[in-house]
């Protein structure tokens, strides 16, 4: 695992942009997994700062990590207008190689295999964006998440509905599931970032990093791939001992 420290939420999302417009800029044909939340937002900043500069977001192909169930996507809670809004519509990439779960599919089993289809036939993710949740779930994997699972349909935990109702009006309008990749699906990806800022995430990231890999704690199930990086804040990385703080 690759843990690297800044002292600014900004600072490290700063670098994890830098890290995939590099990326992109030598692979003008990348597949990127994508996560929504406030989390990425300078992440996302950055990528388009460097599209505006010259950089060709053409030929990518994203997919997103989840999407809530029976919310219209024209509705701003929505993680497909999350998307729109704050990155496709200031990357002159192609909007119909922007994959976001349809939580109104009339039937969300099959709308869940044909994800995890289209995800192969795009040749499988270049690297995946993650956030963590405070109780360690990565996309809206809650806890106890098999580390072998696939896109699914999930039901949220009270603590997340009251994490994510400050989106909302009141917890009560959050949606109570969601579609989500997989810890498996995420885990297929060639490379993983994850993001986690304040000192709200630090109890679920010293888990994931530190902690033997736990199904109660979903994020760890990362502690098994070849290719993860942590961009976390000073405030996030306060409940790390002294060896990953160097």
């Amino acid at each position: 695992m690759n843990i690297q420290i800044y002292k600014s939420n900004q600072e490290a999302a700063v670098a994890a942009g830098e890290y995939i417009n590099s990326y992109v800029r030598n692979n003008p044909k990348a597949v990127l997994g994508l996560a929504t939340g406030s989390t990425p937002l300078p992440l996302y900043a950055k990528m388009v700062k460097a599209c505006k500069n010259g950089l060709d977001y053409s030929g990518v192909t994203t997919f997103n990590l989840d999407e809530y169930v029976g919310l219209p996507i024209d509705q701003e809670q929505s993680y497909r207008a999350f998307m729109n809004k704050n990155l496709f519509s200031h990357l002159n990439i192609d909007i119909n190689n922007t994959f976001v779960p349809d939580g109104m599919a009339q039937d969300l089993e099959a709308q869940c295999a044909e994800y995890e289809e289209r995800i192969k036939a795009a040749g499988g993710i270049d690297i995946q964006v993650l956030g963590i949740g405070s109780n360690g779930h990565i996309g809206f994997n809650e806890p106890p998440a098999p580390f072998d699972s696939r896109t699914s349909v999930i039901d949220l935990t009270e603590q997340t509905i009251s994490d994510n109702a400050r989106f909302f009006e009141s917890a009560a309008d959050v949606p109570k599931r969601a579609i989500s990749m997989g810890v498996g699906t995420i885990l297929d990806a060639r490379a993983c970032i994850l993001l986690s800022f304040g000192t709200g995430k630090a109890k679920a990231l010293k888990g994931a990093i530190e902690e033997s890999p736990d199904v109660m704690n979903p994020a760890s199930a990362l502690q098994n791939h070849p290719n993860i990086t942590f961009y976390v804040d000073e405030a996030s990385a306060s409940y790390l001992t002294k060896q990953h703080k160097t």
